[in-house]
């Protein structure tokens, strides 16, 4: 996939994949790791507003509206087809980075950690090889993975770097311009 290195997160409907994207990019920020996401979604979604010129673009028919400030830029494009873009692609899309977090795209060939709560029936990675670990409460695992614990974001990060092998960052925290403190305060 062009040179980045991809790692997932996977699990069924509400069992924490977000929320642990959202505590493993603190924690990759806090060793100076530039992490980008992709996220799946099953539903029709759209960031684009009915009103806004973006909008009135795409409805006008523009195949892609790119729209961008001084703070960030957006690419939207429109899969007339109604075929999902392939992970590969979309991932050819980012520019270069330390480590690429995917949330689902669970029938994807990279390595993958999945969520379960303890209530949770039917484990993806007891058919999924791609899948590692489980990130769970409960003490063991039916499918035969390292059980990781859903508290330890410290170690779950140790683990992700140590299968994609990936150093820690050299480079550091960039300070943040006294001037413009919201500009970059995520970009590293």
């Amino acid at each position: 996939m062009r040179g980045q290195k991809i790692f997932g997160v996977v699990g069924w409907k509400n069992s924490g994949k977000t929320t642990l994207i959202v505590s493993l990019l603190q924690e990759f920020r806090k060793r100076g790791l530039r992490v980008s996401t992709i996220k799946h979604a099953h539903h029709a979604f759209d960031i684009d507003r009915p009103g806004k010129d973006s909008h009135r673009h795409r409805e006008a028919g523009a195949a892609e509206v790119l729209v961008m400030s001084s703070n960030r830029w957006a690419l939207m494009h429109e899969n007339c087809d109604g075929e999902e873009t392939a992970l590969d692609e979309l991932v050819g899309h980012l520019a270069h980075c330390d480590l690429v977090l995917v949330e689902g795209f669970k029938a994807d060939r990279h390595p993958k950690i999945e969520t379960a709560w303890a209530n949770a029936t039917g484990l993806i990675a007891e058919s999924d090889p791609t899948v590692l670990a489980v990130v769970t409460d409960r003490l063991t695992s039916t499918a035969n993975r390292r059980v990781l614990s859903p508290g330890d974001i410290v170690g779950i990060a140790d683990f992700i770097l140590r299968v994609l092998d990936i150093q820690q960052a050299t480079r550091g925290m960039q300070p943040a311009s006294p001037v413009k403190t919201t500009r970059n305060h995520r970009c590293p």
